[in-house]
């Protein structure tokens, strides 16, 4: 899930080995890939499910994450770097409601399923060791969850300071919901990189133990390895954050974050391109019949109006 336009569908076909050119992503779309993990295994295969529309279509997540799945599912979150003023709007929005998702879910699993569910919650903690310094300042998200951004390549040309505000509340954003951060663009090494995160989400390969911090580099940080510490404090001056009404640490970032870049509104709450004049989605007997179908609804509709107008109406 992501932006829209992002380069979800590019990661995914990158993932997969695929060489298609990406397509834009109607709602919720399906693949899947197999992978064997040592030579002469059986191969395991991975469900990928990819939200369309960025934020407008976030309610399609209780389609593929439901209580028989949950236990294996992951959020791969694709933010768009070269968009800081969607940037944070969309992160939230996708992630409230699939966490609220997943929470219900873990309530209902409590009851019918206790262990899976205890199972879950536990897990939530595993990138993070219990002597961590932040361990008490921290919100794991209910399921695994990487943050990729994409686009490094227009990313790389902003200013530095745009780019270290950008690059500082990202880490922040991904330690605080125990999640790996990693930028990425069409460059075949950074998708490497994306793709070495996700494959040991999807198929259990093994982990990378490399870091990357450095802000004038692309960022690469596996869940548990960064700290509050090494972040810092939130991009702005010691004035400015006394002067902002915060009640938890993500808020207070939110609120630093927003005053650079103020959010854009709900351009990517609106998904205006109708479906059905895409040609790649072009299916000869079901358009004829379409057609037919509103010339139908137009000429209902003339004689409606017709019929109105010739009516009288007692006012008095």
């Amino acid at each position: 899930m992501g932006n829209k336009n992002g380069g979800k569908t590019t990661i995914i076909l990158r993932c997969l080995d695929r060489e298609e050119s990406p397509k834009p992503t109607l709602a919720l779309e399906y693949t899947f890939g197999r992978r064997a993990r040592r030579h002469n295994r059986p191969k395991d295969i991975a469900h990928f499910w990819e939200l369309g529309g960025g934020t407008s279509l976030v309610e399609l997540i209780r389609i593929p994450i439901t209580s028989s799945n949950v236990k294996a599912f992951a959020i791969v979150l694709v933010l768009d770097l070269s968009k800081p003023d969607e940037l944070w709007t969309t992160m939230e929005s996708l992630l409230q409601v699939t966490r609220n998702h997943v929470n219900k879910i873990l309530t209902k699993l409590g009851k019918t399923n206790p262990e899976v569910a205890t199972e879950i919650k536990q897990r939530m903690w595993n990138n993070l060791q219990k002597d961590h310094p932040d361990y008490e300042l921290v919100d794991p998200f209910p399921l695994p969850l990487v943050i990729i951004g994409s686009k490094y390549d227009i990313f790389h040309e902003f200013d530095s300071e745009v780019r270290k505000i950008i690059s500082k509340t990202l880490r922040f954003v991904s330690h605080y919901y125990g999640a790996s951060l990693v930028f990425t663009s069409k460059s075949e090494a950074l998708l490497l990189k994306a793709r070495i995160l996700i494959n040991n989400l999807a198929f259990g390969f093994d982990k990378s133990k490399s870091v990357s911090v450095d802000h004038s580099r692309p960022l690469f940080i596996p869940a548990g390895l960064d700290s509050l510490n090494q972040i810092g404090a939130p991009p702005a001056s010691d004035s400015d954050i006394g002067k902002l009404h915060a009640n938890t640490p993500l808020e207070l970032w939110k609120k630093v974050f927003e005053k650079t870049f103020p959010p854009k509104g709900s351009c990517d709450l609106q998904y205006t391109r109708d479906p059905a004049q895409d040609l790649q989605y072009a299916e000869y007997e079901v358009d004829v019949m379409r057609a037919q179908k509103k010339q139908e609804l137009d000429q209902y509709k003339r004689n409606a109006s017709k019929t109105w107008k010739e009516m009288d109406f007692d006012l008095d």
